[in-house]
């Protein structure tokens, strides 16, 4: 039987727990010394504002984009800071030494902006470690390459399934990381 790929994306509608599932994977798999990150809601008075990037160690954040932020650079009403973002990921130990487990969250519009991003994850994607992420639903582009690659699997969150694939994908990797060389 041919082994899983070690690449695992999760995808799913924005608000379904993608980010949660991520969340509780890094602290399920935490044995295991992750690296990554995660990408939370910049909230003021109730109202998202923008995304701020926080490492799994949360000892390194960032904002990657805010409403206030002026540039050419923009998704939607959100005007995304690449210099910021670019220096965030420089500061992640994502190869040296080599991690066990690489988490990212997301790989989305905003973060496919930066070409140094795309190919750090063809990078992940392509190394030795398994690699974990969350992945916009719908888009085109870069982030349609990385999900129609032969080398992953790909959940997508629906209704109350985000318990189970906890479990399923936390035993997928720890599998993966018992066999590992």
């Amino acid at each position: 039987m041919a082994n899983p790929p070690k690449n695992i994306l999760i995808t799913g509608l924005p608000g379904s727990g993608k980010t949660t599932l991520i969340q509780k994977l890094a602290i399920e798999l935490r044995e295991y010394g992750p690296i990554g990150f995660f990408t939370e809601e910049i909230r003021e008075h109730g109202v998202r504002k923008g995304f701020k990037l926080t490492s799994l160690d949360q000892k390194r954040s960032g904002v990657l984009a805010h409403v206030d932020i002026k540039g050419l650079h923009r998704v939607g009403k959100y005007g995304v800071d690449l210099e910021a973002f670019e220096l965030f990921l420089g500061t992640l130990p994502l190869f040296d030494p080599l991690p066990r487990i690489v988490i990212i969250d997301e790989i989305g519009r905003m973060e496919c902006l930066s070409a140094g991003f795309q190919h750090l994850v063809a990078s992940l994607l392509d190394a030795p470690a398994p690699f974990m992420a969350t992945i916009a639903l719908k888009a085109g582009g870069f982030i349609d390459e990385v999900k129609h690659r032969h080398d992953i699997l790909l959940y997508e969150i629906i209704g109350r399934n985000r318990d189970a694939l906890l479990t399923v994908i936390a035993g997928l990797i720890r599998s993966l990381l018992r066999h590992a060389p």
